[in-house]
């Protein structure tokens, strides 16, 4: 249950600011400034303000989001005013506060996305944007599709060499770069048009405050990763456990993930089901719950490369080690069926609504699934794959290894077989 919001009965405003400072706001924000009696802000949008805007001014702590309750219940039921880069509700402020108030008023300020867009000439409906805000930079990589427009919210002065870094060593060095410094202030400067690999052997200043315009171009040896399921082995660092490309496209097929979910992936192997799936959404979360440790290493290797840092990585023994873990949305098991309790410890696991997956290629363990699907219902097929090879001076065809795959909902509808 979630606790009754604490916060002060006085609305709080944010006023979104820009690098003109003070000359570059409509009057609506200019009075809400001047009649603060309290003013929050970073230090460099607290020296924008004129000696006219008299309120106390209170600098953010760090780490700032564990401070905001803190700071607006020292501060209650006085005019509270809060300065943000931009726009607030954009990448900023406001959803910390709107978490913590309902009594919140917001006037925004073209954000630095909106100012880019408009000096480029990019359709911002056509453009990713990327934050690197206070978030690893490895998150960048799931955006690189050849032919995209990114805007990647600089952390800083470096934020574009690494940038810079990371698009050559991962097959997009063609790709071409600008940086945007200061937008919409009196030194707002736009750099020439490099290269990554360029870039990153230059390694130019830049201003802490910008925003990096790319054009993805992926250089011709590189491997091609699609947005969708099934990515190509080789993407995949592994020692032979790893679920296979047209496997892998299956499973997630059934696992059905939808923004904001999150997924155990069991029996981690290299990691591949549960990479997939939070690449389908910034917003999708995974667990993975690995023995070996040289495996669950691997999949933090494989999770950075391929765009995902926040994959997270259990070890230990299922059922054993899924106590404590979060509630999922859905749950994957790979491996270690035959541990006494794991399938059933999934099941009770899953809200209404969930689902899970299994695959197998033991007879065993394709028992206990033919069990689970008489007492639960579901789906429980065969997949079977085979490649062309040469034979001789022909070609035929190499069986793969079946596999067994259930896949099942959680649902109170008695004509679903779920639970019966």
């Amino acid at each position: 249950m979630t606790p009754a919001r604490q916060g002060p009965p006085s609305v709080v405003t944010v006023v979104g600011i820009g690098a003109d400072g003070w000359r570059g706001l409509a009057e609506p924000s200019r009075a809400e400034l001047r009649r603060a009696e309290v003013l929050v802000g970073g230090p460099r949008q607290l020296d924008l303000l004129p000696p006219e805007c008299a309120g106390e001014r209170v600098r953010w702590p760090s780490p700032l989001r564990p401070a905001v309750p803190r700071l607006l219940a020292a501060h209650a039921g006085r005019r509270i005013a809060v300065l943000a880069s931009g726009d607030p509700m954009f990448y900023g402020i406001g959803r910390a506060l709107a978490e913590e108030t309902d009594a919140l008023r917001v006037l925004p300020h073209p954000s630095s996305v909106s100012h880019a867009a408009a000096r480029l000439g990019w359709p911002l409906e056509d453009v990713e944007v990327v934050t690197l805000v206070g978030r690893p930079l490895a998150r960048l990589a799931a955006a690189l599709h050849d032919g995209r427009r990114l805007l990647v919210l600089s952390a800083g002065a470096t934020t574009p060499e690494e940038v810079a870094a990371l698009l050559a060593d991962r097959g997009y060095g063609p790709s071409r770069m600008r940086v945007l410094e200061q937008l919409g202030g009196d030194r707002e400067r736009t750099t020439a048009e490099l290269t990554a690999d360029d870039w990153a052997r230059t390694k130019r200043p830049c201003d802490p405050l910008n925003i990096v315009a790319v054009e993805c171009r992926r250089a011709p040896d590189a491997v091609r990763l699609g947005a969708g399921p099934g990515l190509p082995d080789e993407a995949y660092e592994h020692d032979g456990q790893l679920t296979k490309k047209h496997i892998r496209a299956a499973t997630l097929g059934a696992l059905a993930p939808a923004p904001g979910e999150l997924l155990w992936d069991i029996g981690g192997g290299s990691g591949s089901i549960a990479i997939e799936w939070m690449r389908t959404h910034p917003s999708c979360r995974a667990v993975t719950v690995e023995r070996d440790p040289v495996r669950a290493e691997r999949i933090l290797r494989n999770a950075e490369r391929l765009g995902v840092p926040g994959l997270r990585v259990v070890g230990g023994a299922a059922p054993a080690a899924l106590a404590g873990l979060p509630r999922p949305d859905a749950v994957f098991v790979g491996g270690g069926l035959t541990a006494p309790g794991l399938l059933d410890t999934c099941w009770t696991a899953l809200p209404r609504g969930g689902r899970l997956v299994a695959n197998t290629v033991t007879l065993e363990s394709e028992a206990l699934l033919a069990d689970a699907y008489r007492r639960h219902g579901g789906e429980l097929v065969r997949l079977a794959v085979a490649h062309a090879v040469p034979v001789g001076g022909f070609t035929g065809w190499r069986q793969a290894m079946p596999v067994t795959q259930w896949a099942v909902q959680k649902t109170d509808n008695p004509s679903s077989g779920a639970d019966r």
